[in-house]
């Protein structure tokens, strides 16, 4: 099915000034499309801008348990069309929809109920002082807001910019990634038309042409990126030249330490959901660095060999695939090239999956199997680049210092999964490594909630919980009153 979507600016659906479209291909398919959105400009991002500005001062002043319940009322929305946004998912971006669009989805609707019982925590605290003074703070919004997201997981990402940006009290100009846009400008749209005019704008467009626009804008006052750390230096530029609040969550290449007294089958099947490969391995918390302990090396790469490889990859939206295909042909072509030159290192060896067939149904779309590869150490180009694919490097180690010191050799830190029975000695491993976020004998996701976010070139801030809601979208104002006055 052809879906267009149009932006949403002031209240409005709308074509882009230019009369430009982008089309949306179907990765599961090469040469087949799933939709188009219009294609945004300088002329845009300044409507929707203005349009989020104007709207501002009415929004704040409503209250904040009733900006909870409007955000309770758009989850009900969402909900009932759930499957239909799903299979938008599927379609534009390769996540196969038993496995990954529907849970997408799912979480998209938890996530705004969980923000919008959030309301009654937008306060402030009083101070103790001298008998004739008081003194006490508030919490107050910061303005418009820029958010920018990628396109591997949209919808999720696209709430979890809306609902704390609009429990706050501010407006939101929203910009949804070129390759994916169609789904979460569907949602976006859902929520906008329950707000008043101009407080949720959603712009469809690539960065060099609408994302830079938006991040220059001086009416903005906050800028919140999800995607590539390249692209989040570039957005910290534009951030430092006014001095705005910023909140970035970037890149990863997050390790996985597996000890020797795991439980060695949970760990086996806990080690791929940890790489995210059902999404393709197509995520910042992908856990695609595996340092195995060098007594069950051996034993562990053949057994993951052996459960990765039952692994169904096809069309993404068919019920049987467990994975889809990569989101496009730049990202299938780059993943490839990262593949040749590991299997060119001499310390470097695959094991299972490989490069993809040239003919049969895999050949049809952007799909790659599940491939693990063996290195020596951390010199593979695995274990350096996040490769953003269904790619894991297992890497063996013998002493714990030694591994916590390579789990920490990398410019990221957003995630770490550890495994081990003796949860006294994960614990105090979670303690030594630089993440943000740490999973001990688990491969899921985050619970709404918990703070997420990352350390050194992952990121700056927390998001998706009641700490990340303040600290990222409200300013704390003091306020001292003279009793004696």
């Amino acid at each position: 099915m052809f879906h267009e979507e149009l932006m949403y600016i002031k209240g409005q659906e709308t074509e882009s000034s230019s009369g430009r479209w982008i089309q949306v291909e179907n990765p599961s398919k090469k040469g087949t499309y799933a939709g188009r959105v219009p294609r945004a400009d300088k002329e845009d991002v300044d409507r929707s801008v203005r349009a989020a500005y104007e709207a501002f001062n009415g929004w704040e002043k409503v209250q904040p348990k009733d900006r909870g319940a409007i955000l309770l009322k758009i989850a009900g929305e969402v909900e009932k069309r759930a499957e239909e946004i799903a299979r938008t998912i599927a379609s534009e971006n390769g996540n196969a929809i038993r496995t990954q669009s529907r849970g997408e989805v799912k979480n998209a609707v938890e996530r705004f109920r969980y923000y919008g019982g959030l309301g009654a925590e937008m306060k402030g605290m009083t101070y103790p002082g001298p008998d004739n003074m008081f003194f006490y703070s508030r919490r107050e919004p910061l303005g418009v807001v820029a958010a920018i997201i990628p396109w591997n997981a949209p919808v999720q990402l696209a709430v979890a910019k809306m609902a704390p940006v609009l429990l706050t009290g501010n407006t939101l100009v929203l910009k949804v990634a070129s390759d994916a846009p169609l789904a979460a400008l569907h949602t976006a749209k859902i929520a906008a038309r329950m707000l008043p005019p101009g407080v949720l704008n959603v712009i469809s467009g690539p960065g060099e042409e609408c994302g830079e626009a938006l991040l220059s804008h001086p009416l903005i006052r906050k800028i919140s990126l999800t995607g590539s750390t390249e692209v989040g230096k570039k957005a910290l530029h534009y951030a430092a030249d006014r001095v705005l609040n910023s909140t970035l969550e970037l890149g990863g290449k997050n390790p996985q330490i597996v000890f020797p007294d795991c439980d060695f089958e949970k760990t086996v099947q806990g080690v791929i959901p940890a790489a995210r490969l059902a999404r393709q391995g197509q995520s910042c918390s992908s856990g695609s660095r595996v340092y195995v302990h060098k007594s069950i090396f051996d034993k562990f790469v053949s057994r993951l060999c052996q459960e990765v490889s039952k692994l169904k990859v096809g069309n993404a939206c068919d019920e049987i695939n467990d994975m889809g295909a990569i989101s496009s042909s730049v990202q299938y072509n780059k993943i490839i090239g990262i593949m040749k030159q590991a299997m060119a290192e001499p310390d470097t060896r695959l094991i299972c999956g490989g490069l993809p067939p040239e003919e049969g149904p895999l050949a049809e779309g952007y799909f790659l199997l599940p491939t693990v590869f063996t290195a020596r150490n951390n010199d593979s180009i695995l274990a350096k680049m996040e490769v953003f694919g269904p790619i894991l490097v297992c890497i063996p180690w013998e002493d714990e210092n030694e591994v916590i010191d390579l789990a920490n050799d990398t410019d990221y830190g957003l995630a770490a999964f550890l495994w081990s029975r003796d949860v006294a000695k994960a614990i105090k491993t979670a303690q030594e490594i630089n993440a943000g976020w740490i999973v001990i004998n688990g491969g899921g996701g985050q619970v709404q909630g918990q703070p997420y976010g990352g350390m050194k070139e992952s990121g700056l801030g927390r998001e998706h919980s009641l700490e990340g809601m303040l600290e990222s979208y409200t300013e704390l104002k003091a306020v001292s009153i003279n009793l004696d006055y």
